[in-house]
Formats: structure tokens, C-alpha cells, sequence
């Protein structure tokens, strides 16, 4: 049974925004991201890490651990890389 997406954004039409942050924040890190498609980098994040994760579905046998790596990797990436562009904004900031 597949799961459905019931991820919601608090803001509401921001899924572009983020998924081109995505998209830019790992091709930075040396993925090959699709702009158009840039969920896709899960499978070349977990490639890298040795978790077999198939595109075709079939995915039950995954540890959660797996697909915590694989999440993490790209997950950890943006937030590491949102605070950056937080703490940049505050030295503005401050910047007469």
C-alpha cells in the first residue's frame, strides 16, 4: 500500500520554492539534480550511502534506519545550509 504525501507547508504554494532550494543545495554538494525533478536526488543520496532503494517501488524491505540516512543526508544538507543563509542575514543586519 503506497502512503500518500500529507505533508502540509506552513506556507501555503512554497512546494516550488523549496524543492528548487532542494535542488540547489544538492547539486552544491556534488549531486546530479534534475531542477524539474528534484526529489529524484534521493536515489543518487542513497546510492552513495550503499541503501538499495528502488525507484520501481518495492521499497518495504528498507530499514528505517535507511531511509533515515537517506533523509538525513538530504534534510541535514538544507538545514545546515538554511542557517547559513539565517546567520548571513543577521550580520547584515547589523552592518551599518
Amino acid at each position: 500500500m503506497a502512503r500518500r504525501n500529507r505533508r502540509k507547508h506552513v506556507v501555503p504554494g512554497a512546494e516550488q520554492g523549496l524543492a528548487a532550494f532542494k535542488a540547489e543545495v544538492m547539486r552544491r554538494e556534488g549531486y546530479a539534480v534534475d531542477p524539474s525533478r528534484p526529489d529524484d536526488v534521493k536515489y543518487e543520496v542513497a546510492q552513495s550511502l550503499g541503501v538499495p532503494l528502488s525507484r520501481e517501488g518495492g521499497n518495504g524491505n528498507l530499514t528505517t534506519e535507511a531511509a533515515g540516512h537517506i533523509g538525513g543526508q538530504i534534510g541535514g544538507t538544507m538545514v545546515r545550509e538554511m542557517i547559513r543563509l539565517a546567520q548571513e542575514q543577521l550580520v547584515k543586519q547589523r552592518q551599518p
